[in-house]
């Protein structure tokens, strides 16, 4: 079903796979009479022409990207906007589109949510960008609808930026990053190295984009093999995919840690272009004739089989039929899992959803830019139609990802054919994907086509003493298993015919309904704050040393963003930085804030030019055992703050606040062994923390214990990737080792003027 090649591989005229050996480079010449080294082979990559095309460094090893547009959504636009607006922004230098489908509800907080939309209507105004309603459509949808064009490269605040599919190189990535492409700065990373993946064949009826998906998943997640990598799609199997299809896997790649992906694209992709009037933005993309790549995913179209991701991690992979015939194996291990994740917080248990040997689900979700597309509801509806989903507790809810996609579903009567089963039909909004719709009941089952399960992500509050679970199908089996009484089935097992249902886009609703400025800024326009939109909170330059506590420990092998910063009704509060703080950790660490602000003073009296052990008297104490090593220490260049551990921090959002949050509170550092993606990473970097690393083994220090590093601003100055620290202990100091890792000059300077705002700010 699967295979992954150990080691690098050519691809020859795109259909013929030579695996990296000695004696690959003479079997590439007696194939095609040429010489080619791997150098120039690597340039023959669809990534590498779309990257070189974009780069503005002049060296293809270290990059600085210029992105063709940008977008965000309601949770991250205004806290980007803000940032931006601190710095000296004037007017979008880009297309910049403002979706709303995340706060579409207006249901949390009084007049917080649509107060952050009419902040980003009166923005795309003042600053000339695009602002799509509430309920017409989520993100990713409209991106692939308006503005993914062949060969080019578009930057989102949100990790699910993916539109390879349709041959457009996206990234998702924090807030930051995309400030610094409003004010005409860079996108700089290492060229990135490029997977292959190679499909062949054709999916067996039943099985959608999402069984893909997750079997790809399933399979690199774990191992790391395409972590910040390009994931590249070819082979002959690409031509057996729909557009929607190609869609609906590529939105997938994301729960890879992969930073991107592209795909070869073809007539079907021009179609799609053709039907939704933009036919004169496809481009013919596809590897050279001999292109290399630095690993090769095989995938078998025929043999991929219905799939479920069980909680609480979409890499947690089964096929259902493998999942029914060894329920209580699987089950029992699925909740030995969740110990760990939910660190015996609450009682978990699945076995009980056995009845009669079989697995029964509560409620079934369809939605969103995973979900929500054209295809997957019309073959939900032919599974669905003319059977019913019972008037027991089983639900079923359908979000069609658009307004159009609802438009065409109402025409040819796949909407009736689902509304009369006793499921509903909501508008386009992804609520179910982050905790805001749709939450299930305590210990309740829930099959989605969405795109992540993580603990609590659903809405469940842990604290509460609250837990559900998120499993991941696909809408085909997800339907099959509504039409089935709520028993897990496979769409396999579907007996009757899928139609084929031709799509039209109708793009009268968003000339009708979404304000486009056209680039045309409106300098006059009043910029509409509501009172939850607070300004960034003052934040001090890096001092010349550090004493850090330990407020949290993590020892889970991933700690994901919902985690360090929960999504759902905390959504609300991103506009205000102060006022969503309060949530960081919350489900993990509820003590993390109090010892987060309780250390914070220190940091506050010294920037205010008080001195910190008046209101921290423990640091008397501690300040005498530093300076009896490092006598030059004091108050005056020494700076305080927080610091967690986590043993890989940073899967799954692209969220800044999972790093903001932190920096509100006082952080100054994360320490870990690895992190688990760029993005967060940068996170930390744009909000001037240290993204320290230390090997694995013994930690030096425990949770509350009170670090020290002298001479932290020079080493960041002098490019010193080893960091002298010290355990501060009543017998004195334990001295251990910290590592920065890579960092470009940029984020150096970032992190010593203390985040990006200051870095850009214009006296």
């Amino acid at each position: 079903m699967i295979e992954l090649l150990q080691g690098g591989a050519w691809l020859v005229n795109g259909r013929e796979i030579i695996a990296d050996t000695p004696e690959a480079q003479q079997a590439v010449f007696s194939k095609t009479g040429r010489n080619i080294t791997k150098e120039k082979a690597e340039k023959q990559t669809i990534c590498y022409g779309i990257l070189d095309r974009h780069n503005t460094s002049g060296s293809m090893e270290k990059l600085k990207i210029r992105f063709d547009k940008l977008t965000s959504h309601d949770i991250t636009f205004v806290g980007i906007i803000q940032t931006a607006r601190a710095s000296g922004l004037q007017k979008f230098p880009m297309p910049y589109v403002l979706t709303n489908c995340h706060n579409s509800l207006c249901a949390v907080g009084g007049t917080i949510n649509e107060d952050d939309h009419m902040f980003g209507l009166s923005c795309a105004k003042k600053y000339g960008g695009v602002y799509v309603p509430p309920h017409q459509a989520v993100i990713h949808q409209y991106a692939r609808e308006m503005l993914a064009g062949g060969g080019l490269m578009i930057l989102g605040s949100d990790s699910h930026t993916r539109y390879g599919a349709l041959g457009t190189m996206a990234v998702g990535e924090g807030g930051p990053e995309l400030v610094k492409q409003l004010l005409e700065q860079t996108y700089d990373i290492n060229r990135p190295q490029v997977v292959a993946v190679y499909l062949t064949g054709e999916p067996v009826k039943g099985v959608g984009p999402q069984d893909v998906a997750l079997a790809i998943i399933g399979a690199v997640f774990q191992n790391g093999y395409v972590k910040n990598k390009v994931m590249e799609f070819v082979g002959p199997g690409v031509a057996s995919l729909s557009a929607d299809f190609r869609i609906g896997i590529d939105v997938m790649t994301t729960e890879t840690t992969c930073l991107s992906s592209i795909w070869e694209t073809d007539e079907t992709i021009e179609e799609f272009y053709e039907i939704h009037g933009r036919k004169e933005d496809y481009r013919k993309l596809a590897p050279g004739d001999v292109a290399y790549y630095d690993g090769m995913i095989r995938v078998d179209l025929a043999k991929i089989r219905p799939m479920i991701a069980m909680p609480f991690h979409p890499s947690n992979t089964y096929t259902i039929e493998e999942l029914n015939a060894n329920l209580s194996d699987i089950l029992e291990e699925t909740e030995k899992r969740a110990l760990v994740s939910l660190d015996n917080a609450v009682e978990f248990h699945l076995k009980d959803k056995v009845k009669n040997g079989k697995f029964m689900v509560d409620q079934g979700i369809i939605a969103g830019c995973a979900g929500g597309g054209f295809e997957n509801i019309c073959a939900a509806a032919d599974i669905l139609r003319g059977r019913s989903i019972g008037s027991d507790g089983f639900t079923l809810s359908v979000y069609p990802a658009s307004m159009p996609v609802y438009m065409e579903l109402v025409r040819n009567g796949c909407a009736a054919s689902i509304m009369e089963t006793g499921a509903v039909m909501k508008t386009a909004f992804c609520g179910p994907c982050f905790g805001a719709g749709d939450t299930p009941a305590n210990n309740a089952f829930s099959i989605r086509h969405s795109t992540r399960n993580f603990p609590n992500r659903e809405g469940s509050k842990l604290q509460n003493g609250q837990i559900s679970s998120v499993a991941l199908m696909d809408a085909r089996s997800i339907a099959a298993t509504a039409a089935n009484g709520g028993v897990l089935t496979p769409a396999t097992e579907f007996d009757g015919e899928f139609g084929k249902y031709r799509y039209h886009f109708d793009s009268k609703i968003y000339a009708n309904r979404v304000f486009d400025s056209r680039g045309v800024a409106d300098p006059d326009a009043e910029i509409q704050l509501g009172p939850n939109i607070k300004d960034w909170p003052e934040m001090g330059a890096l001092p010349e040393n550090l004493v850090l506590q330990v407020v949290s420990e993590i020892h889970d092998p991933v700690t994901t963003t919902d985690e360090l910063i929960p999504s759902g009704e905390t959504s609300s509060y991103r506009s205000n930085p102060l006022g969503l703080a309060e949530f960081t950790l919350s489900r993990k660490d509820p003590d993390y804030v109090p010892r987060a602000k309780e250390i914070q003073k220190a940091e506050k009296a010294r920037m205010a030019g008080e001195h910190p052990c008046q209101v921290l008297p423990v640091l008397k104490d501690l300040m005498g055992i530093i300076r009896q090593t490092c006598p030059e220490t004091s108050h005056s260049n020494t700076g305080f703050g927080s610091v967690i551990f986590a043993v890989k921090p940073g899967d799954g959002s692209a969220r800044e606040q999972a790093a903001s949050c932190q920096k509100v509170l006082g952080g100054w550092a994360n320490i870990a062994h690895e992190y688990a993606t760029k993005r967060y990473r940068s996170n930390l970097i744009n909000w001037g923390m240290l993204p320290f690393l230390i090997p694995e083994g013994r930690l030096p220090f425990r949770n509350l214990d009170y670090l020290f590093l002298p001479g932290i601003r020079k080493a960041v100055e002098e490019k010193a990737d080893k960091i002298p620290a010290y355990v501060v202990g009543r017998e004195g100091l334990v001295s251990f080792e910290l590592q920065l890792g890579e960092l470009t000059d940029e984020e150096r300077q970032i992190i010593l003027k203390g985040c990006l705002i200051n870095y850009n700010r214009v006296e």
